[in-house]
């Protein structure tokens, strides 16, 4: 029998048959790449971690280079000693603890709700760094990161990323120039935890002064800065209790 392909009922089920196979084997591909999705984002956190403390792959001034996917978890369980979750006054040890969604945790204090706040306890070269995870928003979406601190409160490293900022300005906080700045910085003043300003007018272009809590910003990316140095601030806040302790050992 043949059809006739003028009408506007043959348009219309011919469409809705494409919608429900394609529709079909996108679900099917969603479900089987499911679990391979989920390792590949445990992978990335813990690059991601392991980069702020400083155990990267980096040869050069320019490039930002992770621990390879294929050795990446055997490098994590070498270097992160412990992993910590802060809740109220409790904290306890969780294995897991980097894969709590700190989006989710931020969305619980804004409803009054006592967060999950993760923290990764890592050690290199001899000296223990204290790892903290950071959410924020930028100038278009939300930008995340890691900063490593010592037992002083210097910054040992960061990692920044996005997801949507402006190319070849907001979007270049992942990029190593603007990264490395961070590295020696302290996140105190005085007994203050003022944490660590991206400014305008910082006139400090080779990031010499380690002391005033200040980083220079990108050019062209003065709210996805702002957003970074709020980030920071909050992040920071968050752990202070935690870091008194530190402090005071």
């Amino acid at each position: 029998m043949a059809f006739n392909t003028d009408k506007n009922l043959y348009t219309v089920i011919f469409a809705a048959m494409m919608v429900v196979v394609v529709g079909s084997l996108l679900a099917f591909m969603a479900s089987s790449l499911e679990s391979r999705i989920k390792e590949n984002e445990r992978f990335e956190k813990q690059q991601n971690i392991l980069y702020a403390m400083g155990v990267n792959e980096n040869v050069d001034k320019g490039g930002v280079e992770f621990v390879p996917t294929d050795i990446v978890e055997g490098e994590f369980e070498k270097y992160i000693v412990d992993q910590l979750v802060i809740k109220g006054d409790s904290i306890l040890e969780d294995n897991e603890a980097y894969l709590i969604d700190m989006k989710r945790q931020l969305a619980r204090i804004s409803k009054g709700e006592t967060p999950r706040l993760p923290l990764f306890v890592g050690e290199k070269d001899g000296e223990q760094l204290y790892i903290i995870p950071m959410y924020g928003k930028g100038l278009w979406d939300a930008i995340w990161g890691f900063i490593a601190l010592d037992k002083n409160m210097v910054v040992q490293g960061v990692f920044f990323d996005h997801k949507g900022e402006t190319p070849g300005l907001g979007a270049n906080i992942n990029q190593r120039y603007f990264m490395d700045d961070f590295t020696g910085e302290t996140i105190m003043q005085d007994t203050r935890y003022a944490g660590i300003s991206v400014a305008k007018g910082n006139n400090d272009p080779l990031n010499e002064r380690k002391d005033d809590n200040k980083v220079d910003a990108l050019a062209g990316a003065t709210i996805t800065g702002d957003g970074v140095s709020a980030m920071i601030k909050q992040s920071v806040d968050l752990y202070k209790d935690y870091l008194d302790g530190i402090r005071e050992n």
